[in-house]
């Protein structure tokens, strides 16, 4: 299926590795135009020669930006920085920031606030210049990828999980805010997926119920329906998809991609 995304502008928000760095994976074999936002220039260099390794024609068609989008200024001034070397920003992908696992008898107050500042403000100083811009021109689309844990509370993830049901709101919200604009917005909440990230979580989870890394491993396996955890690239190719014109009358959207590890309705 031709997904109309090619010469599309977008930009991903920690797309140096991770879903994020799959997702820029994805919209280059569509021909898009990426732009790469991280904290660390390292990471965003180590990023992009995966990606040129992966589209060895696609080199004139990545760009990198280092900004720290916890600051509402940084966030912006990577906004202008895209859109200046690359023309408007078609679709944006927040796939930025993670609050830490952390056990809930191990929670400060300030915990709660590193987690939304780390998941939370890190997506919304992005999306609002850029909806706001997007809402002007009369196009475009966001995807947030967020996380399973703003869905069903996890002992170990409660600040984080917090954080990704302020950001489910706020897509939605979002959605219908500006769909009357031509934008669409919808967001996907990935569950265990095999990222450098997931190994924080196991140990976390292993670190209360006092158990082996491995164990944990092993027991994560053993109760998701589909027996593996998901690849970055499958979270991705849901991405790409929602943000292309293929999927035009989808918008607001919360799509689970746990692989029915929470059957809900």
């Amino acid at each position: 299926m031709d997904l109309q995304l090619e010469n599309r502008h977008v930009l991903i928000t920690g797309g140096s590795k991770g879903i994020g760095l799959a997702c820029a994976l994805g919209f280059l074999k569509e021909g898009a135009r990426v732009t790469l936002v991280s904290r660390d220039i390292a990471n965003l260099n180590r990023g992009m020669q995966a990606l040129q390794q992966g589209v060895p024609d696609a080199s004139s068609r990545i760009a990198i930006i280092a900004a720290d989008l916890s600051d509402a200024h940084a966030a912006a001034a990577a906004l202008d920085q895209a859109e200046q070397a690359g023309g408007p920003v078609d679709v944006l992908v927040n796939s930025a920031g993670a609050a830490r696992r952390t056990p809930p008898a191990e929670l400060t107050p300030q915990a709660w606030h590193d987690a939304m500042q780390a998941k939370y403000f890190t997506y919304i100083h992005m999306m609002d210049p850029m909806i706001k811009r997007m809402a002007q021109r009369g196009r475009g689309a966001i995807v947030n990828v967020i996380g399973a844990g703003g869905k069903v509370a996890s002992p170990i993830h409660l600040p984080g999980g917090a954080a990704n049901a302020a950001l489910m709101l706020a897509s939605a919200g979002l959605a219908a805010a500006y769909g009357p604009k031509g934008v669409r917005v919808n967001a996907v909440n990935p569950g265990l997926t095999a990222t450098d990230r997931l190994k924080e979580g196991m140990a976390a989870d292993a670190k209360l119920k006092q158990i082996s890394l491995d164990e944990a491993m092993r027991r994560a396996h053993e109760h998701l329906p589909l027996r593996r955890i998901a690849e970055p690239e499958e979270i991705a190719n849901a991405v790409v998809f929602l943000a292309s014109p293929r999927a035009s009358y989808i918008s607001g959207a919360i799509l689970a991609m746990d692989g029915a590890v929470t059957p809900m309705v």
